[in-house]
């Protein structure tokens, strides 16, 4: 079934709207025990051997790359409206630094940090003291990905070619999203946070793809 503009529209208006009310339960502190015992959890049963690997994700979501990653997907495919997808990729990052320098949500603490410092990239850094919530990695993510997700289903492709890239997408963004509460990056709050603003901001994308 193709979806159309409504369709997209709606999708945005629901994810905006979930994402409120989760913001509003994150404010409250409802979530601090599912936050803390996720984290035990994943760092209980995923062996420390993996934290090169999660820390290279770490590196991948960064703003700067993620921004160029987008930018090579909309020039692969040709888009002519390449400067207000970007825009949108950049307008994405006004809510989340609201949130972070207004809602008071303090990271997992030191002792569960297990990312590992790879290599230096240069990064824009923006003065002041941020909290955690909510997740810019899993936002700029799951951004990319549906947008990705609906380049790929308009393509002419064989059904099981398309399930393929499908299961390559989602096979990333659920180990990118595993990688910032693992890592002790972020709590599974913040993630989920993010990946809700994303998400909303991709719908809105897509309408002008």
């Amino acid at each position: 079934m193709k979806l159309g503009k409504k369709e997209f529209l709606n999708f945005s208006f629901l994810f905006t709207t979930v994402f409120i009310i989760f913001t509003v339960l994150v404010n409250f502190n409802l979530l601090t025990k599912f936050d803390f015992d996720t984290t035990l959890i994943l760092q209980k049963f995923i062996p420390q051997s993996i934290d090169t690997l999660f820390s290279a994700f770490s590196l991948i979501g960064n703003a700067e790359i993620a921004g160029l990653f987008l930018l090579l997907i909309l020039l692969i495919f040709k888009k002519l409206n390449i400067i207000i997808v970007l825009l949108l990729f950049v307008l994405l990052h006004i809510p989340e630094l609201f949130l972070k320098s207004n809602l008071s949500h303090s990271g997992p603490p030191i002792e569960f940090l297990r990312t590992i410092k790879l290599f230096p990239i240069p990064q824009i850094s923006i003065p002041g003291e941020y909290f955690s919530y909510p997740s810019g990695h899993s936002a700029r993510t799951v951004f990319i990905s549906i947008i990705l997700f609906v380049l790929i289903s308009r393509l002419k492709l064989s059904r099981n070619t398309k399930y393929l890239v499908y299961g390559a997408i989602l096979t990333f963004d659920f180990t990118m999203l595993v990688s910032r509460v693992y890592l002790g990056e972020h709590w599974t709050s913040d993630v989920i946070g993010g990946s809700l603003l994303g998400a909303a901001f991709a719908f809105i994308g897509i309408l002008l793809i």
